[in-house]
């Protein structure tokens, strides 16, 4: 420890080892040089604060590049200075470029903001899912379709991003798919992998729309290799036909005064023209919903389908008629039986369904 103070100590006396100090100090390009290297190192972190580091790097050394060349006279000084400021441009450059490739389309972003970033999805797991569709972004001019009922083939599913679709089924209007709602969810779930099908809807586009669609086989193949996609578009897709189902109900009650049970395979039956068009028979139908057992397991409560005025009633053997009465209240629930019967949502089971009035 003595010997290396005993070093030390005759460094410091033996004096500068220059010869003479420059009596003029450097020239303004040396100190906005050094300037600019004293912000540059002030830089911060994350991509933003490495373009303010990098950037101020970059002029600091061509300054020095400039400095060695007209004022210092040295080639090696000229030479680091070329360098250093060579490898700041070339991390600029690969800045730009990281944030090029990382920039979604605008309409890709507003859906991430819109329907993937409150999930908290990240970034990179989003934009596999956008390379699913190949980024394309396709167009559906006014009262073009989508889908016919019957003849479209179900091999892909869409996500609607502006414009409003209208959902018919043999003529008769059900409901409208919105922006940011899957436009064939139902029957995306209704279907496994392997298995064929066709809509059992239509598909009209009301105003001019936009859309996204993802083909068949190469979703799913995505969600069979990342887990953590198919657990995202299940709850997606989950969310948006329950979404579907109570905008049927909603429509059922505004018509009948009736909610049904969400599990319901199908509101169509109910919703079709024959129920549209019962008119006052409904009323009487309201009466006997009371009394279910009164008429055969297939039959319908006619406030759910009225029987056409030129057919009799089915006869019941050794039955009463039920006596005339006022107008009873609907109870709070009551026990229907709806059979087998074309669906929207093609989930189709039989059994019983329970409806009952709201108060």
């Amino acid at each position: 420890m003595s010997a290396n103070s005993s070093t030390v100590g005759q460094l410091l006396l033996q004096g500068s080892a220059c010869i003479s100090w420059k009596q003029d100090v450097e020239g303004a390009v040396y100190h906005l040089a050094n300037c600019l290297l004293l912000l540059g190192f002030m830089g911060g972190s994350g991509v933003y604060g490495c373009f303010y580091l990098f950037g101020f790097l970059s002029a600091g050394y061509l300054c020095c590049v400039l400095w060695g060349w007209f004022s210092a006279c040295g080639l090696d000084i000229v030479l680091w200075s070329f360098l250093l400021a060579l490898v700041c441009l070339l991390q600029l450059a690969h800045l730009v470029y990281r944030l090029r490739e990382d920039t979604l389309p605008e309409e890709f972003d507003l859906l991430y903001k819109a329907l993937y970033l409150p999930l908290q999805v990240p970034l990179q797991t989003y934009k596999e899912i956008v390379h699913c569709c190949e980024e394309q972004v396709l167009t559906l001019a006014t009262e073009q379709t989508y889908a016919v009922e019957g003849e479209t083939p179900i091999n892909r599913l869409s996500l609607l991003l502006s414009g409003r679709v209208r959902v018919s089924q043999d003529g008769q209007f059900l409901h409208y798919i919105f922006p940011y709602q899957f436009m064939d969810s139902p029957e995306w779930e209704s279907l496994q992998p392997s298995e064929d099908g066709v809509f059992q809807v239509t598909l009209t586009a009301e105003t001019s729309c936009s859309y996204i669609s993802w083909p068949r086989k190469s979703l799913h193949l995505l969600l069979t290799k990342e887990r953590y996609i198919s657990c995202l578009f299940s709850a997606l897709l989950g969310y948006d036909i329950s979404e579907k189902l109570y905008t049927l109900n909603d429509k059922l009650f505004a018509k009948f005064g009736l909610r049904f049970d969400i599990r319901l395979p199908s509101l169509y039956h109910v919703l079709g023209p024959t129920a549209a068009d019962a008119g006052p028979e409904s009323e009487k139908g309201d009466e006997e919903v009371c009394e279910p057992s009164v008429y055969p397991p297939q039959a319908t409560p006619t406030s759910l389908q009225q029987t056409p005025p030129c057919s009799p009633p089915p006869a019941v053997p050794n039955l009463p008629a039920p006596p005339s009465r006022a107008r009873m209240s609907r109870p709070d629930s009551s026990i229907l039986e709806i059979d087998d019967f074309p669906s929207y949502f093609p989930f189709g089971f039989s059994g019983k369904v329970t409806a009952g009035r709201m108060p």
